[in-house]
């Protein structure tokens, strides 16, 4: 069996992993990442970026549908071409994948393909198609992600029963697509799946969608454009069992106590995901893990093995590819002896649903529970923004909590066209710990959705200029 020593090996090539690799050998280290599936992990190929490849496509779709005829834009009734969509989606992640690549060998990574297994706490085993190789480092780095959460009686054959994977790859759009849980992966799969003319229903066992993801008044927004875009919600809803009657599928559940069942051709089933830390004989090298599966590390994403790093999913909530990419330069640069921590204020995230919801920083709630009770608050509506009436997409607002005694802003909500692209901002402002005043005395281009920040924050002090304010008490001229 061939030995190879490195000084770093990441293990996992996905976000947060090639990054993490590119970063060790821009440092200057012999760095090698193994990788068992896919260049860019999940999130590049059956994840994040096909996701939102075939979101714009519905998007696009339902444009065309709604908003060409009243601009004065004269087109046929548009027909989706699945197997054209699915080409376009794959040829998406191809270029993504394949810049990946590109990245890691132009930075002088080696790439080795295969599975692997610790031995020691120095040394894996990496099981490819081409037989066994033993590697040694000085350091290692996991950054194996998670995978989807199962529930009894759906286990997912990514046919009938399918993950978000499968939902991103049918061969023809379903007629009835029944979806098990309300969150933001199941949200926007059911969104684009409507819009390309399925039949949706969706079965949350919760008492609303989107708990704890996003600010509850964005949330209602996109409740409302759900149920007028024809999707069925079902709260309290429990999934039971599946059976298959002649090509149906039908589907039983407990909604708010009563027995029901829900006929459909597909079944997708999101209801969370989980560590991948059952694997590469973790707790046989001695790597501590958490009650919920998730490695333990310090704020360097050390483990309790010196000279092991975990980051990502595997190593703890948020669950998302841009606190994995952050947390891969962070590790690399640890191992390169510079004194960094992880400390970001914020992680914003975002959820492509439509409209898109966006947020950094704390909810209402969040704020009172972390001791912050006198709150100034302001919204400003998309319906008020030129850019946004232009557009024909005015749902929704953006919204600013702020300290009343210092004026620091504490949290950004935002639901409405292109949030997903305004949020960088509240990212900003936050973590550098702005003012409501640093951002609305800032000059925000015009015509532009930008402006509704700007906008929100004045109304967060009482005194927007393009909606009506909150009554204030007026100063006192002198005398």
């Amino acid at each position: 069996m061939a030995t190879n020593k490195y000084d770093v090996v990441v293990i996992g090539a996905g976000p947060g992993g090639y990054v993490a690799a590119i970063r060790a050998a821009q440092l200057g280290f012999n760095t090698a990442v193994v990788e068992r599936e896919f260049l860019g992990g999940v999130c590049l190929n059956v994840g994040c970026i096909p996701s939102k490849a075939m979101i714009s496509a519905g998007h696009f779709l339902h444009r065309i549908q709604h908003d060409a005829d009243p601009m004065g834009i004269e087109v046929g009734a548009p027909k989706v071409n699945m197997s054209k969509l699915k080409n376009w989606k794959q040829s998406v992640c191809d270029k993504m994948s394949g810049g990946v690549g590109q990245l890691l060998k132009g930075n002088k990574v080696t790439i080795l393909n295969g599975e692997a297994r610790f031995k020691t706490v120095n040394e894996l085993v990496v099981r490819g198609k081409d037989g066994e190789q033993t590697v040694q480092a000085d350091h290692f780095v996991i950054a194996t992600g998670s995978r989807p959460i199962e529930i009894p009686g759906f286990t997912p054959d990514e046919n009938d029963v399918v993950t978000s994977t499968g939902a991103l790859d049918f061969e023809e759009v379903p007629k009835h697509l029944v979806t098990i849980g309300g969150g933001y992966i199941g949200i926007e799969i059911s969104s684009y799946l409507r819009k390309l003319g399925a039949e949706v229903t969706v079965l949350e066992a919760g008492k609303g969608l989107l708990v704890g993801a996003a600010d509850p008044d964005c949330v209602k927004v996109v409740e409302r454009k759900l149920k007028k875009s024809g999707v069925t919600v079902h709260t309290e809803a429990f999934a039971q069992s599946w059976k298959k009657q002649g090509k149906d599928i039908v589907v039983t559940a407990k909604v708010a106590g009563k027995e029901q069942t829900f006929k459909c051709d597909k079944v997708l089933l999101t209801v969370g995901r989980k560590p991948n830390s059952d694997e590469m004989n973790l707790s046989g090298v001695g790597i501590k893990i958490d009650e919920r599966g998730f490695i333990k590390t310090n704020a360097q994403r050390k483990t309790n093995i010196p000279n092991i790093y975990a980051i990502g999913d595997i190593c703890g909530q948020p669950m998302l590819a841009h606190k994995a990419s952050h947390e891969g330069v962070l590790v690399a640069e640890v191992i390169a002896g510079q004194n960094r921590v992880y400390d970001a204020r914020t992680v914003p995230a975002v959820i492509f649903t439509d409209p898109e919801i966006a947020s950094a920083g704390w909810t209402e709630a969040e704020c009172k529970a972390n001791g912050y009770h006198d709150l100034k608050v302001g919204k400003f509506p998309f319906g008020a923004n030129g850019r946004a009436v232009a557009l024909r997409e005015t749902d929704g607002f953006v919204k600013m909590i702020a300290d009343a005694k210092t004026h620091r802003v504490l949290g950004v909500h935002i639901v409405g066209p292109e949030a997903s692209n305004l949020i960088s901002e509240a990212a900003l402002a936050i973590e550098m710990g702005a003012c409501v005043e640093d951002i609305a005395l800032t000059i925000h281009p015009h015509p532009t959705l930008g402006e509704t920040m700007m906008e929100a924050a004045e109304a967060t002090l009482g005194h927007a200029i393009h909606t009506i304010n909150k009554p204030i008490s007026r100063p006192q001229a002198n005398a």
